[in-house]
């Protein structure tokens, strides 16, 4: 099963855009809009493991908390990208021209 914490990229490194597998152009916004739909998916499958385990329809608690807590985890990190961003546009509208 591949890590879906791991999959997620905000950005690059070199701030040029990216094409996707399907030849499709992945700038800032795009790569920012998947990384929050990832979040908000992981955020569901936890909602929906723990409604079953809450319900005994015999999910594991192991696998339940696992995916809280990585929904926990990519919530945090969007948080902490969110903060930055907001720490970079202060920066610039500080900014004299």
């Amino acid at each position: 099963m591949a890590d879906p914490i791991s999959s997620v990229r905000i950005g690059n490194p070199g701030g040029e855009v990216v094409k996707s597998a399907a030849g499709k152009e992945w700038g800032f916004l795009e790569t920012l809009r998947g990384a929050m739909d990832q979040v908000t998916e992981l955020q569901g499958t936890a909602d929906a493991k723990a409604t079953a385990v809450l319900n005994g329809s015999g999910m594991d608690v192991h696998s339940a908390m696992i995916a809280v807590e990585k929904a926990d985890l990519s919530f945090q990190m969007m948080m902490h990208v969110r903060n930055k961003i907001v720490q970079a546009y202060q920066e610039i509208s500080r900014m004299q021209f």
